[in-house]
C-alpha cells in the first residue's frame, strides 16, 4: 500500500476539490485503513500538535513552579540550620524561623510558643513571631495565655500532634479574639518535640477560609531545626549551670581550707612563736647559746607563720572578701616583682565571684608577668563599662606566650566562662603580652 506521504506528494494542488486518501496506520497486529480528506487531516494533525504541546507547557511550568519552591524552601532551611549551627541565640532563632516558615508557606502570621515553662502548668508563652504586615503586627513576646482557652496552639498543647482549624476568629478566648482584629480565618499548629518531651508549638495563622494543603509537612521540617537549636541550647545551659557549680564549690572548698589554716595551724605557730620568745627572755644572761636558738626557732616560727599566710592568700584570698576588689589589687600591685601601673575606673562592690576571679586573674598574670616575661613594668587597667568588667593586664616583655601550656591561665578560663565571660590573650613575639578579659558584672549563681 502507498503510503501516506507519497500519496500528499502526489495530489494535486488545487484544494478546492476533495480528492479521497487513502492511508495506513501500522499496529502491533493488523493494518487499519480508512477513507479521509485532506483539510480535516491536517486541521486534526494541528489540534493533536497544540493539545501535546500545550500540555507539555503546563507541565514544564508546573515543574518549574514545584523546583522553584523546593528550592525556596531548603534556601530557607539552610539559612535556618547555619543559624543552628552558630549557636545564636533562641531570641534570634525563634523570629528567624518565624520569618522564614511565614514567607515560604506564604501565610499572615507565624508565632512559635512554649508550653509550661517558666510559667505555671498550663501557660502557653509567645517566644516569636513573625507578620507579613510588619513589626507593629506581631504578637509581643512572652504574650501568655492559658492552655484551656480555645485555641490552635492549646490543642497541640492537648494532643501533641498537627492541628487544623477553620473557625480561627470564632469563639471565646484572648489569642483568638487577637486573630479575629486581624482578619484571621484559619491555623495550622504542629509540635515541637525536644529529646522526646512536648516543648511548644509552631503556629502559621492564614486569612483564608481553608489552610495551604500540605502545610504541616513543611511547617515539621522548621520544627525539626528548631527542635535541635533548643536541645543545643538546652545542653549549653546545663553545662554552665554545671560549670558554674563546680567553680562554686571550688571556691567554697577554698574559704574553708583557708579559715581552718587561719585559725588553726597559723594561730597555733604564732601563740608557739610567743612562747619561746617569753622562754627566751626568762632564760638567764649566761646562758648566751641557748637564748640564741630559742631566738632562731622564733624567727624560724614567724617565717612559717609568714608561708602560711601567703599560701592561704593563695587558696582563697580572704582581703578579697573583708576589703573589697580594688584594695586587693592595690596590694598584689605593690608586692610585684615587677612595677606595675594601676589604673581603675570602677566603683563599689561586685558580686564576690566576680571580684575573686578578677583577683586571681590579676594574681597570675603578674606572676607570669615576672617569671617569663623579662619587662620593666606592667599595666592593670579595670573598668565598669555597660554593665560588663573590663580588665586588661599588659607588660612590655618579650612576648611569645604560649596560653595552651599554662594551667593556671587554662584554669582561669574555666573560671571566667563559668561566669559568661571570655578571656583573649595577645603575644607577638618582641612586643609584650596583652591579657583581656570581659566578665558581666551582673552575673549570677545557679
Amino acid at each position: 500500500m502507498v503510503a501516506a506521504a507519497g500519496l500528499l506528494a502526489s495530489a494535486p494542488p488545487d484544494v478546492s476539490h476533495r480528492y479521497p486518501l487513502i492511508y495506513s496506520l501500522p499496529v502491533p497486529t493488523a493494518k487499519v485503513t480508512g477513507l479521509v480528506y485532506e483539510p480535516e487531516l491536517l486541521g486534526l494533525a494541528a489540534v493533536i500538535v497544540l493539545v501535546l504541546l500545550a500540555g507539555s507547557f503546563m507541565t514544564i511550568r508546573k515543574i518549574r513552579t514545584q523546583l522553584r519552591r523546593v528550592a525556596e524552601e531548603q534556601a530557607a532551611l539552610r539559612r535556618v540550620a547555619t543559624l543552628v549551627a552558630h549557636g545564636v541565640s533562641p531570641n534570634e532563632l525563634f523570629h528567624a524561623v518565624a520569618g522564614e516558615m511565614g514567607r515560604i508557606l506564604k501565610v499572615d502570621h507565624t508565632v512559635i510558643t512554649r508550653f509550661d515553662a517558666p510559667d505555671p502548668p498550663g501557660t502557653l508563652v509567645t517566644m516569636g513571631s513573625w507578620s507579613i504586615r510588619g513589626p507593629a503586627f506581631l504578637v509581643p513576646d512572652g504574650t501568655r495565655w492559658p492552655a484551656d482557652e480555645p485555641s490552635i496552639a492549646a490543642i497541640v498543647h492537648r494532643t501533641g500532634r498537627p492541628a487544623r482549624m477553620t473557625d480561627y476568629s470564632d469563639g471565646p478566648g484572648d489569642i483568638r479574639a487577637w486573630g479575629k482584629r486581624q482578619g484571621m480565618n484559619s491555623a495550622v499548629g504542629v509540635p515541637i518535640v525536644v529529646e522526646g518531651r512536648l516543648w511548644g508549638a509552631m503556629i502559621a495563622l492564614s486569612a483564608a477560609a481553608e489552610p495551604p494543603p500540605g502545610v504541616e509537612e513543611h511547617m515539621l521540617e522548621f520544627t525539626e531545626l528548631v527542635a535541635t537549636a533548643i536541645a543545643n541550647a538546652q545542653f549549653g545551659q546545663q553545662l554552665a549551670v554545671s560549670r558554674a557549680r563546680v567553680v562554686a564549690a571550688s571556691d567554697e572548698a577554698r574559704r574553708r581550707i583557708e579559715r581552718d589554716l587561719h585559725d588553726g595551724a597559723q594561730q597555733r605557730l604564732v601563740s608557739l612563736a610567743l612562747q619561746l620568745r617569753s622562754i627566751e627572755t626568762a632564760m638567764p644572761p649566761d646562758m648566751k647559746d641557748v637564748r640564741k636558738q630559742l631566738s632562731g626557732a622564733a624567727e624560724d616560727l614567724a617565717g612559717v607563720v609568714e608561708d602560711l599566710h601567703e599560701l592561704s592568700r593563695g587558696i582563697h584570698p580572704a582581703i578579697v572578701s573583708k576589703g573589697g576588689l580594688i584594695p586587693a589589687l592595690r596590694t598584689l600591685a605593690r608586692r610585684s616583682a615587677v612595677p606595675v601601673e594601676l589604673s581603675v575606673r570602677a566603683n563599689g562592690r561586685l558580686p564576690e565571684r566576680v571580684e575573686v576571679t578578677t583577683y586571681y586573674i590579676v594574681s597570675e598574670a603578674l606572676a607570669n608577668v615576672a617569671k617569663h616575661a623579662q619587662a620593666s613594668v606592667a599595666h592593670v587597667d579595670l573598668a565598669i563599662e555597660d554593665d560588663r568588667l573590663c580588665l586588661s593586664v599588659s607588660d612590655d616583655g618579650i612576648g611569645g606566650a604560649d596560653p595552651e601550656r599554662g594551667s593556671g591561665l587554662i584554669g582561669l578560663s574555666d573560671r571566667i566562662e563559668a561566669l559568661g565571660g571570655h578571656m583573649r590573650i595577645l603575644s607577638p613575639q618582641g612586643a609584650g603580652t596583652s591579657m583581656l578579659v570581659i566578665i558581666p558584672r551582673m552575673t549570677s549563681i545557679i
